[in-house]
């Protein structure tokens, strides 16, 4: 059984290195992104009128009129004091081939005093330069930038997803691993004497796992970092295994597999299977005209929070209006906010999300995000989760330089021996 094992933690650990070092890394980094992203571009996110803002509606009009080839499918409704409204768009279909537009952007940055353009870039795009490098990490960190093709462009969240599988169950391997093995020296029971003034009990056995020897050769001193750091935290690296699966293969494995176990409330966006990408669904109802009705169903539900953003899934044929005050767009905890859902075509309403609301499995879904990110214990939290991306990137490195030595050793150990040379044959030579 350890041997099978062995080779499962081996071969799965190998295959999931390089993408766990990736994600580690960019997630550590992807913690302060909203912070890191405003920092390296106030010429994108600073807004350089003062005085009170256009309607958002007349803003997201502007952003549509200055480029015909572009519709709006995201943007805020109220705006921070000092900071440009962004506006995520999507390309309309060419009616001359049926395709979408070719278009270099999908994100624009406006001021909403002036309605002046002060920025657009490709969330997302495969770029380093400072403009692109936030959104890049964050994209990286989830799909790894595979690109789309036969017209499904979620083939990099599935990998991932994939990734996050193998990782979850290699957790409860590697801590199998770490486990001494019952049989003593000479095939004595752990708890039998190893020698005639020795007795170890199975804990003092598996004691070194958790601890770094100091002054230890380097192939030591990167098994315990791969040890210690696994046993320490394992509760913490499960739970970014199992959050990453949740979040990557939401509808296609954790959402069935979940519904087997409790009842999950039916989720318009999550139910409804999508259009092809270049055959979106476009709306009868305008952008105010969803507002309005999500803005009354909120009021006849007692909501005071008012309508903080506005959101058009044209794959899906859906509006969704968010519900919050300025600033707290993700909701408590990171438990996101109050959404309701409308069908693009006639304006009914096709539910909702509502925080820490729903059955068990609806909470149990809405914590994975804030689980993930470590949004739920706030800024600690935040900290916390920086410091686990590195963990993350620490144990895969460490890991592959494990197996990397122990090959070098198994194939030392085959190569063949000269055998020594005999002193007769040398004065037989000598002669």
């Amino acid at each position: 059984m350890r041997a099978a094992f062995t080779l499962i933690h081996r071969w799965g650990g190998l295959f999931i290195a390089v993408f766990l070092f990736i994600a580690g890394i960019t997630g550590a980094v992807i913690s302060w992104d909203h912070e890191l992203d405003e920092w390296l571009n106030p010429h994108l996110f600073d807004a350089k009128t003062s005085g009170p803002p256009l309607s958002a509606l007349d803003l997201a009009k502007r952003v549509e009129n200055a480029d015909p080839r572009v519709q709006v499918s995201y943007f805020p409704l109220s705006f921070e004091e000092g900071h440009n409204a962004d506006f995520f768009v999507e390309p309309k279909v060419d009616p001359k081939t049926g395709a979408l537009y070719p278009v270099d952007y999908n994100q624009v940055f406006v001021d909403p005093a002036s309605g002046d353009v002060a920025g657009r870039r490709y969330w997302g795009a495969i770029s380093l330069d400072t403009e692109n490098i936030l959104p890049f990490l964050y994209k990286l960190h989830y799909s790894m930038h595979i690109p789309d093709f036969w017209g499904i462009d979620r083939w990099g969240i599935w990998f991932m997803g994939i990734v996050g599988i193998v990782w979850m169950f290699d957790c409860f391997v590697g801590f199998y691993l770490t486990l001494p093995r019952r049989n003593g020296q000479n095939g004595a029971p752990y708890d039998i004497a190893v020698s005639s003034n020795t007795r170890r009990t199975w804990w003092e056995r598996w004691k070194p796992a958790w601890k770094i020897k100091r002054g230890a050769s380097s192939y030591r001193l990167n098994l315990d970092l791969h040890r210690a750091f696994g046993l320490w935290l394992w509760a913490a690296l499960f739970i970014l295994a199992f959050t990453s699966v949740s979040m990557n293969l939401n509808n296609e494995v954790v959402r069935p597999i979940l519904s087997k176990l409790s009842s999950l409330t039916p989720d318009a966006f999550d139910d409804r299977a999508p259009a092809a990408l270049n055959k979106p669904i476009a709306p009868k109802l305008d952008y105010a005209q969803a507002i309005e009705v999500a803005s009354a169903e909120a009021r006849r539900r007692g909501w005071d929070e008012p309508a903080g953003a506005a959101f058009y899934g044209r794959l899906h044929g859906l509006y969704s209006i968010s519900f919050f005050h300025p600033g707290d767009d993700h909701g408590s905890g990171g438990m996101g906010v109050k959404m309701l859902f409308l069908d693009g075509a006639t304006g009914a309403l096709q539910g909702g999300r509502v925080p820490w609301e729903g059955t068990a499995a609806d909470v149990f879904m809405q914590l994975q995000f804030p689980l993930h990110s470590g949004r739920i214990a706030g800024l600690p939290g935040r900290i916390f989760l920086s410091f686990m991306g590195l963990v993350v990137a620490l144990l895969s490195a460490t890991g592959i330089v494990v197996w990397f030595k122990k090959r070098a050793a198994r194939v030392a150990r085959k190569l063949p021996t000269r055998d020594a040379p005999n002193p007769a044959d040398r004065r037989m030579r000598s002669t």
